[in-house]
């Protein structure tokens, strides 16, 4: 994995070492002092938790006859141990800088003494329950993947609508031609077409998705709360009404309110209300006799408006449902959820959502409307203690991405690629004084071999022509389980993470605009290096970015692993651990595994029994990368690492993908997770070593490692 530091004050001035050439004999016997090292760490590791694991089975038969009383605080920290997570991916042990912030440890590590908190025994790095708000984004996440799966089918049946809508005319061009030539005159058959054709589908996969997740029980608060929604704070940004459904924030997809119904009032909890009783409401200009004015508000009851969209109302309200709710919150003091809507090219919808905080409903009363008909209006005022009012912000952020070189504040580099991008990537710096540029590197949009490192020749590939469209025929949709990886949205975006993605490659039929190539495009986003004051370089967008889309790929010099001991303080090699992904070596995660990976990765040759455990190459970006090098790390990332093959299948020298794990608005700062466990690196010395982390998630793990 990525080894960048978390604060990078200074570049290291950082050799390239020439790796001179072996024989396959001198290949096969050598293992460099550091690997030796790192694979003695892990079976010191594996046999602990074996003996954890022994110690946990005779502390479940002691708790089974004694009745499970007191004590045993020494085999609780063992089992908390034991479920230490692990992360996907893994980097390299090399001398990682932290300046100020590096935390050295001398002598041995007392884990016990180190970890315990004072009074509790809980024991850091072991895996708390996750927090509200990564549970909210696990449940946008799983949205995203069934969105995607159904935007596939979508595009699945459109491609066979239109097939068949042309084989229809060549059917019947044939047909034509046929009678033409015996010269009898007819009258144009009609071709009976099958109920299915004509019927109009569902074409709202964000709707099939939150009816998926309703099915699946996955709904993340399925009953309706009063007040503020754990893990959603006041700014929170939706791409869709779908995406509230599915976190339970607003539980329908078209009405503006939200209410509880008659059945709350047989809860213990809500027996002195009366319902129904409104919960949040949506102001997105749905009528005409609405008024925002940010902190207060004048909101039209729901009814009676044509659903055409012209906002008119074409008959009376009544006092019933979502109307006579907000009239008990009045009477009851109930505070709203506040949700506006905001005309956006980012989300598919149209719209993006922000929400704004409690409001108190203070007053109703009935009146004719604009059109003359009766309708019910509610004021509103937004509660005080609250965060800022986002809608402001919101906009704001939105008006200070730069539209020009000239508005970019703190520039110091107009280009860091020098022109070998598409697309400029400034670098800016308003925390050094004076503001200095990223230097010590060479900018290189694509991979450098290193001089021992031979590439497999290339595949033969599909037959495909112009785009490749059938994966039944397709040979590399085949390998990815008989169906292509992307959908065509948004210029192509991937489903969801695999344990390695097959594209097309340079021997296919088809050409480069194939949905099968979606991740050799190069940078399609408007990306900038800006300088942290804790983390050193870092990179946002200023363009939205949607889940699953292709971000870029991590570039520099591909090499094998055990040449990184020549590299000192080097804090840019990643790790292609795909294969020791796949195989779930190391406590590493496995993914979807619906993929057909071909014998290349047979474990059947000697040198690649040493590669079980660690991985044989790697990407060195020291001295020579690409935009990649500097995305920092975080606990909880936005982005996450794909392995993909292309021109050859050989798993062990996959191509790294950084993707978008989640709608990503412009300006957020991009990162992914570097995949350290705690207490996995270890220095020259042979003690481990740790650094914290300032990454700011909630649920942040405090250290790197």
């Amino acid at each position: 994995m990525v080894v960048q530091s978390p604060k990078c004050v200074q570049e290291s001035s950082i050799s390239n070492g020439e790796v001179s050439l072996r024989t396959d004999s001198e290949f096969q016997k050598r293992v460099s002092p550091r690997l030796k090292e790192k694979q003695r760490v892990e079976k010191e590791l594996l046999v602990r938790r074996r003996v954890e694991l022994l110690d946990d089975n005779e502390e479940v038969v002691a708790s089974a006859v004694g009745g499970g009383g007191g004590g045993g605080g020494g085999s609780e920290e063992k089992s908390s141990e034991k479920k230490k997570k692990t992360y996907k991916r893994r980097c390299i042990g090399g001398n990682v800088n932290q300046e100020e912030e590096k935390k050295k440890v001398n002598g041995e590590v007392a884990k016990t003494a180190e970890d315990s908190e004072a009074g509790n025994g809980a024991v850091k790095g072991v895996v708390a329950e996750k927090s509200d708000i990564a549970k909210v984004k696990e449940t946008i996440r799983l949205f995203n993947k069934y969105y995607l799966l159904l935007v596939q089918e979508e595009e699945k049946r459109c491609r066979k609508v239109e097939a068949d809508k042309k084989a229809s005319k060549v059917s019947k061009s044939k047909k034509k031609e046929s009678k033409a030539t015996k010269g009898s005159k007819s009258k144009k058959m009609v071709v009976p077409v099958l109920p299915e054709d004509t019927k109009s589908k569902a074409k709202r996969p964000d709707l099939k998705a939150i009816s998926k997740m309703m099915e699946n029980g996955e709904i993340l608060y399925p009953e309706k709360r009063i007040g503020n929604i754990p893990g959603i704070r006041v700014g929170h940004q939706f791409y869709s009404r779908a995406e509230m459904v599915a976190v339970g924030f607003h539980s329908h997809w078209l009405n503006g309110i939200d209410y509880m119904g008659q059945s709350y009032s047989k809860l213990e909890e809500h027996k002195d209300k009366t319902f129904p009783l409104a919960v949040a409401i949506v102001l997105s200009g749905m009528y005409e006799d609405d008024l925002d004015n940010a902190e207060d508000v004048l909101y039209t009851g729901q009814g009676g408006h044509d659903l055409t969209g012209n906002k008119r109302q074409i008959q009376d309200q009544k006092m019933e449902r979502g109307n006579l709710a907000l009239k008990n919150c009045v009477e009851q003091k109930i505070a709203v959820r506040v949700i506006r809507g905001h005309e956006s090219k980012s989300s598919y919808c149209g719209k993006v959502y922000t929400y704004d905080g409690l409001y108190q409903v203070v007053h109703y009363w009935a009146e004719k409307g604009i059109s003359g008909y009766t309708i019910f209006k509610y004021r509103l005022r937004r509660q005080d203690g609250q965060p800022l009012l986002t809608t402001n912000q919101v906009q704001f952020s939105y008006g200070r991405v730069p539209q020009s070189v000239s508005e970019i504040r703190g520039l110091v580099c107009e280009d860091i690629t020098g022109g070998q991008e598409d697309i400029p990537i400034p670098a800016t710096n308003l925390v050094d004084d004076p503001p200095v540029a990223p230097t010590g590197y060479k900018y290189c949009k694509s991979i450098q071999v290193a001089k021992n490192v031979k590439l497999p020749t290339n595949v033969t590939g599909c037959n495909c022509n112009g785009k490749c469209v059938d994966p039944r025929t397709c040979a590399c949709a085949r390998l990815n389980g008989s169906d292509f990886p992307y959908v065509s949205r948004d210029g192509g975006r991937l489903i969801e993470a695999k344990d390695v993605v097959f594209e097309c490659g340079p021997n296919c039929g088809c050409g480069p605009d194939c949905l099968n190539r979606t991740s050799q495009r190069g940078l399609k986003y408007r990306l900038e290096v800006f300088r942290t004051p804790k983390k050193g370089w870092a990179v946002r967008s200023w363009d939205f970015i949607p889940s699953g889309a292709p971000v870029c790929e991590y570039t520099g010099i591909l090499m094998q692993t055990e040449d990184t001991d020549s590299v000192s303080e080097n804090n840019y090699i990643f790790d292609i651990d795909c294969l020791q992904t796949m195989r779930g070596l190391g406590g590493r995660e496995r993914r979807f595994r619906d993929v057909s990976v071909p014998t290349i990765i047979s474990s059947d040759r000697h040198d690649d029994l040493r590669s079980e455990s660690v991985p044989e190459f790697c990407i060195d970006a020291g001295s020579t990368g690409n935009i990649a090098r500097f995305i920092n790390h975080s606990c909880e990332p936005n982005l996450f690492v794909q392995c993909v093959l292309s021109s050859h299948h050989d798993i062990k020298l996959a191509r790294i993908m950084l993707f978008a794990a989640d709608n990503i608005p412009p300006l957020q700062e991009l990162t992914y997770d570097y995949g350290y466990a705690l207490d996995s690196v270890y220095g020259p010395d042979g003690k481990i070593k740790q650094m914290a982390c300032y990454c700011g998630a909630p649920d942040c793990r405090k250290r790197l490692f």
